[in-house]
């Protein structure tokens, strides 16, 4: 996330959703910066009703960016001296001056940390119901530093109160290190414990990372709703006949293509389903098929079985009114996409036989939540009984919002007995890195496919992809994903799909 003078609140509450970090990015740290943070910070808590953490993590965020950036005015002032900063001596020697140094002309080595491109980055993820906090910057702590951070952390373990810190706490070659220690009694205040706070070295960076649990979550009031869901669930009736007496045969080690095409024939409205999918660019066939026989060497029997349960979901669950034609709209968008992506990864059939379906389906969940609750009235209703009971957000949302939508999608989809992989994709599709490992390269398929969609609607930045998909893909920078959109874009829209 780019510095602004303003947040983007459905940003903030996209990146939630999904799972995707937040990060703020700066070289000096200046007073903007600090009240930009501060926004997006309190803006990021209010999504979750999370409010009463503000103050503390904005003093920790504060201290620990503080912290970074002395560590990366360390490092010009001691280039500039031409002394070396992993030398004990030079250390020591510098140290002597550089708290005085740098008082006196803050701003020229403000400028050079600038020049050198040193940065410091805030970063917020909310995941696996735990806030995801750090604060990095790209100087390496060498050894006598990070003994020294890793000392102090420590050593705030034995204490409970600041009382007891202030007499006991002096060093001045590092001003103290009392910051640090404060923001550990504060961490603790919040439910923190104090193994959850790390200090990293990775790639050029330091790390100071925070895992903030959010605690265990009441149900007791939204029990009406979920047991809505699963009613509602229950009562969808299973695949029309006429696909599930197809299924049946696919099923049948006994049955040969021919069997199978023949009765795909006898309903010329699943034939004519089944063609269209088939010759859409999203399956980029040599050519044109131009009956079933053709389609089913073409696209293989577990092809047109992942094809019926496209066709069977869409004819039960499907109509073409407001926000349902919205999901729909998108998630034909995800299964062109998704195919496009598996042409991509050689030798992985699973993935080309079952992208189109898994892209297709894998916000059944949010299907199900809008088909459940399409009555604004009722909608509302529930949000003033939410209000009434004190319901975090956080809380409601696992429910009956978009937050938990893999989840009552993926319990849908085992019911109608689809197959693993299937329920996989749907069901960590915002979860990859929990996905069982045999289907990891479907889920990043369809979730790569959902991502690309929400960039180029800009509801999330490059920068927020997880780095696995960037690598799975081949994407070596922003213009190379900004041009994979564009092709598939151009591609979706000339299908007419």
């Amino acid at each position: 996330m780019e510095q602004k003078n303003h947040v983007d609140v459905n940003k903030i509450s996209t990146a939630i959703r999904m799972g995707l970090p937040l990060s703020v990015t700066t070289y000096t740290f200046p007073r903007t910066v600090e009240v930009y943070i501060d926004s997006v910070v309190s803006e990021f808590l209010k999504e979750l009703h999370r409010q009463e953490m503000k103050d503390f993590l904005i003093y920790v965020i504060n201290e620990l960016a503080l912290n970074a950036k002395k560590a990366n005015t360390k490092r010009v002032y001691f280039t500039e001296k031409k002394l070396d900063i992993n030398n004990k001596k030079d250390y020591d020697l510098g140290m002597k001056f550089f708290k005085s140094d740098t008082f006196l002309n803050i701003q020229h080595y403000l400028q050079l940390q600038k020049e050198a491109g040193l940065y410091i980055k805030v970063v917020l993820q909310y995941s696996g119901n735990s806030i995801l906090l750090e604060v990095r910057n790209n100087s390496e702590l060498n050894k006598t530093e990070f003994k020294r951070i890793f000392d102090k952390i420590a050593r705030s373990k034995q204490y409970t109160s600041l009382e007891e810190v202030l007499p006991k706490i002096f060093d001045e070659t590092e001003g103290a290190g009392l910051g640090l220690i404060i923001s550990s009694l504060m961490l603790q205040k919040i439910g923190v414990p104090n193994e959850n706070f790390y200090v990293l070295v990775e790639k050029g960076e330091t790390i100071m990372r925070i895992v903030v649990p959010m605690g265990a979550m009441d149900y007791s009031h939204l029990n009406e709703y979920s047991k809505q869901i699963t009613d509602y669930i229950e009562s969808i009736p299973r695949f029309p006949e006429n696909i599930t007496r197809i299924e049946k045969l696919l099923n049948d080690p006994e049955s040969n293509l021919s069997e199978i095409a023949d009765n795909i024939n006898t309903d010329v409205a699943l034939t004519a389903d089944l063609l269209k999918l088939v010759n859409s660019a999203a399956f980029a066939l040599p050519q044109r098929v131009i009956n079933i026989s053709e389609a089913v060497k073409l696209v293989g029997l577990r092809g047109i079985r992942n094809l019926l349960y496209s066709i069977g979901t869409v004819k039960i669950l499907s109509n073409s009114y407001g926000e349902q034609a919205k999901l729909w709209s998108h998630s034909y968008k995800v299964a062109f996409f998704a195919c496009s992506l598996a042409r991509r990864l050689p030798h992985k059939q699973v993935v080309a036989d079952n992208a189109y379906v898994c892209g297709l389906l894998h916000d059944l969940g949010k299907i199900v939540l809008n088909l459940v609750y399409p009555d604004p009235d009722l909608h509302n209703k529930i949000i003033k009984i939410k209000e009434s009971h004190h319901i975090p957000d956080v809380v409601f949302n696992v429910v009956v919002s978009e937050i938990n939508h893999p989840e009552i999608g993926a319990v849908l989809a085992e019911k109608w007995n689809f197959p693993d992989s299937i329920v996989s994709a749907i069901r960590f599709h915002h979860d990859f890195e929990n996905a069982p490992e045999q289907y990891k390269d479907l889920v990043a398929t369809v979730s790569f496919a959902d991502m690309m969609i929400h960039y180029r609607e800009q509801t999330i930045e490059y920068y927020q992809l997880n780095p696995v998909f960037l690598k799975i893909f081949n994407i070596d920078s922003e213009v190379t994903l900004q041009n994979l959109c564009e092709s598939f874009e151009k591609a979706f829209d000339e299908d007419g799909s």
